[in-house]
Order: structure tokens, then sequence, then C-alpha cells
């Protein structure tokens, strides 16, 4: 039986591939998803709908993208693993908890 698992929260370890590694090591049949954990690459997602002339409407076109991108990885997991870390703001992980948690 496959088993799609969504990696969500700190980026700056390498706590997935650790995770990826080990279900890898075990043989174990499982796709993992992840939001977008190159600074760069999470920035430019909204770039495709067109150039913004101001970063805050970039920003906040990429801000929309990249929330459906997760909104669809964690609807469609098997399981979610969300990961806080001591260091810098963890809305993006709190935010994915609590998505998880009203889905049930």
């Amino acid at each position: 039986m496959s088993f799609t698992v969504y990696l969500s929260g700190e980026i700056h370890s390498t706590w997935r591939e650790e995770i990826q590694q080990g279900a890898d090591a075990l043989g174990l049949d499982i796709r993992f998803t992840s939001s977008v954990t190159e600074h760069d690459a999470s920035d430019a997602a909204g770039d495709h709908l067109g150039g913004a002339e101001q970063n805050f409407w970039r920003d906040h076109q990429s801000a929309k993208v990249n929330a459906i991108r997760t909104k669809t990885l964690i609807e469609s997991s098997n399981l979610v693993v969300v990961r806080f870390a001591d260091q810098y703001k963890q809305w993006n992980a709190a935010f994915d908890a609590g998505y998880c948690a009203a889905l049930g």
C-alpha cells in the first residue's frame, strides 16, 4: 500500500531528507511532498501570473500561489508531519497544523 506524506515546517535543517532516507532504507512505499523550501523559489511562485511593479504585490501573488499548492498537497496526503523549531517565526507550520486539525 502506498502512502503520501506531507512534510511541513522548519526549512533550515535536513530533517526532511533524514525522514526520506529512513523510509527508503526500510523500503517503505511512501511519496513525500513538501512546501517549497528554497526561499527564492517560494518568493517567485507567483511570477508566472505577471510581473508586479511593487514587491508587496509580488509577495502577495506568491503567497497565494504557495497557499493553493500547500492546501492541495495537504488534502491529498495520508499523513502530515509538522516540525516546529526554536528559530524563526513558525507561522507556516502553525497554519498547516491548524488546517490539518480542521480537516480532522
